[in-house]
Formats: structure tokens, sequence, C-alpha cells
């Protein structure tokens, strides 16, 4: 069985050879280590090794690993589909959010960046779509409205908009969805210059991702392994109703 630190080399070894294939320069692709359902002592074994970034997608488990794991530099990102009674909670742990998809979500988020003093950075999350009735299945405005969206997240005052997000498709090869976000991405930046990220790429496709331009992938099995069927007990975030429904990825 391999080690953290194999995993670890490992990824960004692909990371390297897939830049470099690209001709781009692997520096300019930053490693997510999704975290989720993994307990905080795999995060801080992974810290141990230099990796910073680490991505979860329920706002109860980050904001209990972030509270556990306080004494460490971490960079927290959110990678689930949030709902805007967690917004709040979320921004408090200074995480990066990317999955932002409707307007009402950049408001609440928006409010709590005021709230907290430092904006809240986020990225689009784009529908790339898939088989006929998939569309929306893992998450995402659909492409045709990206543009407006940005334009009021980038009005926003407790927002940085930092670029677009999105899942390859299932069912289909992930290199002609990822073609589809590098270019809607370039107009993105057409209009707004400084939302120039783009993540995307996750352990079976990085390499498609980052031919297309991804500067950040999402990383979880191929650095933790399989996930267990279960996450650890977290602590419930405080203000949310009883049995509220957690966000999925």
């Amino acid at each position: 069985m391999s080690t953290p630190a194999q995993r670890l080399a490992a990824v960004r070894q692909r990371i390297a050879d897939a830049a470099r294939a690209a001709g781009r320069d692997p520096a300019g692709v930053a490693l997510l280590a999704v975290s989720k359902t993994w307990p905080a002592d795999d995060v801080r074994a992974l810290a141990a090794l230099g990796q910073t970034a680490f991505g979860e997608n329920r706002a109860q488990e980050l904001t209990a690993k972030a509270a556990e794991l306080a004494d460490l530099p971490l960079e927290w990102h959110f990678v689930g589909q949030l709902q805007r009674n967690k917004a709040a909670a979320v921004a408090r742990t200074g995480a990066v959010v990317h999955s932002l998809d409707r307007a009402p979500l950049a408001r609440a988020l928006s409010r709590a960046g005021e709230e907290r003093g430092t904006p809240v950075g986020v990225f689009v999350q784009v529908d790339l779509g898939g088989a006929a009735g998939e569309l929306a299945e893992r998450g995402g405005v659909d492409p045709g409205d990206v543009a407006a969206l940005a334009d009021e997240v980038a009005g926003l005052p407790g927002l940085r908009l930092r670029g677009l997000m999105a899942v390859a498709p299932r069912g289909e090869e992930p290199g002609p969805a990822f073609a589809r976000l590098a270019e809607l991405a370039a107009r993105l930046r057409a209009d707004h210059p400084g939302a120039d990220e783009l993540s995307a790429g996750m352990s079976g496709d990085l390499e498609e991702a980052i031919a297309a331009g991804a500067t950040l992938v999402r990383v979880g099995t191929a650095l933790f392994g399989s996930r267990p069927l279960t996450s650890p007990r977290v602590t419930p975030v405080t203000g949310a109703p009883p049995g509220a429904p957690e966000e999925v990825v």
C-alpha cells in the first residue's frame, strides 16, 4: 500500500507532466487536496508534507476541520453545492467557494464577506451538460448565463471573482467538455481580467483539464484513497436548523 508521501509525489508528477505536455509551466497549476469525508489527522499528515490547500463539500465538516486544524497555515476551499443559510458559516472559515451558481447565493456570500471584513473568493460553477436529462446533475449555471452571473458577482462588494469551475459530465470524454469551459473562461477574462483562474480536473481527468488551461485541479481519491462510506462525526454549524440537508457534490 502506498504512503501519503508517495501518493502526493505521484499526483504532483502527473500535474507536472501534463503541464509540460501542454506547453505550460507546472508552477501555473495548483493542487487542491479534496479531503471530504477524511479525518483531520489525514489532512494534518498531508500538510506535514507541504500540501496547504484543502477542499471540503459539506459546511459542517469544513467548519469542524478548520477549527481543529487552526494551528496550521491552511487554505480552505468549499467545493460542494452550498445552501444560502450556510453561506456565513463557510465565509467565516475564510474558504474560497468554488460552487457559486445563482444570484441569491452570491448576495448571501457577499453579505457574509462584508461582515467579515474580507471579500469571499468565488468561482462561478458552470454546468457542462452531458447526456439528455443530466443538465445540472453536478450543479452549475447554464453556460449561456455565465456572463450575467459573473457581472453581478463582480459588482458585489463582499466577493472577489476568481474565475470559473466545472466538473466534467459523466458518460463522455472530458476533453471536449473542458474545451467548452476554456472558451467560456476566455470570454470571462475579456470582461473581467482579474478572473483568470480555472478550477477543473479531478483524479481521473486532471490531464485533460490541464491541457484545456486549468490553473487548479481538485484531487481527492488519488491522494487519500477510496472514500469511507460515511463522513466522520462533525460538530453542527451554529444556527443551522435541525435536520437541515447538507451539500453534496
